[in-house]
């Protein structure tokens, strides 16, 4: 006999209440800002969500291709200074998840290209809560190409590196080997260490005199790409008052950055707002 979801057997009570579903965590690449550059997969589950925990590096124009109604959530992190801690913002996909609620977790560029993705999916797979990556292109890519920079280039460049620019013991770290001849070094998150990065490179037998490019704010209207040379990369930034995010590109191919190119574009994009 049964009474409101528990079971009589055998003269002993056995509890039989279902368990809520678990929902699922979509963490889902946003590339770099233009929402034209996002798959069509990230375009169609942006456009059904109903809660997205976002970074603050997502452009708006995609924020606003949510549904009606659906949640917001910022989790938008800044050097020295950020919304949420990476375990809290981890704690809040699970939570939501293991509540029933299928969360998207929304991230600027690839959540596995310094996006602090691998983190968030650990956690999630330590819950038990069904955890999907929906690539998204990253910043290098999308801000190289926009401004004309292959970062391969069979005449200048057969191996590519990225590296993080503010990860803790900068100087610490053997960067022999990763620029130079037929070498591309992508450096994400290092406007405000660009100067320890150029005197770094140096002292690990980078060329003084090798092309660098510095794209700025790639995918938006706003973007700018500037060239340089390695030496002169902090007096660059700022000069020119360079500001997050951008990425700085060390090799040969920098010196094929097309500026003209990006202003094109930011005209072309004014006249469609």
């Amino acid at each position: 006999m049964s009474h409101g979801g528990t079971a009589t057997i055998c003269g002993s009570m056995t509890y039989s209440a279902q368990a809520s579903p678990v929902g699922t965590v979509r963490l889902v690449g946003a590339g770099p800002g233009d929402p034209d550059l996002l798959t069509v997969r990230a375009a169609r589950l942006i456009g059904a969500a109903h809660l997205i925990v976002h970074d603050g590096l997502v452009d708006a124009r995609i924020l606003a291709m949510v549904v009606p109604g659906a949640e917001l959530i910022s989790v938008a992190k800044q050097r020295s200074r950020h919304t949420m801690q990476q375990e809290e913002i981890n704690a809040l996909l699970v939570a939501r998840a293991l509540g029933g609620e299928d969360v998207l977790r929304l991230k600027g560029g690839d959540p596995f290209i310094f996006g602090r993705g691998g983190e968030e999916v650990d956690a999630c797979r330590a819950a038990g809560v069904p955890v999907e990556v929906v690539p998204g292109i990253s910043a290098a890519i999308g801000c190289a190409a926009e401004a004309l920079v292959p970062l391969t280039h069979r005449e200048a460049s057969s191996a590519v590196s990225f590296v993080a620019g503010q990860c803790k013991g900068l100087t610490e770290q053997d960067w022999s080997g990763l620029a130079g001849h037929g070498r591309t070094l992508v450096i994400y998150m290092g406007i405000a260490t660009a100067d320890a990065i150029a005197e770094k490179l140096i002292a690990d037998g980078v060329s003084p005199g090798i092309p660098v490019a510095v794209l700025e704010k790639g995918g938006r209207p706003d973007a700018r790409a500037l060239r340089t040379l390695l030496a002169d990369l902090g007096g660059l930034i700022a000069r020119e008052r360079v500001t997050s995010p951008a990425v700085i590109v060390v090799g040969q191919v920098a010196a094929r950055a097309d500026a003209d190119r990006i202003a094109t574009f930011a005209k072309q994009a004014e006249l469609l707002a």
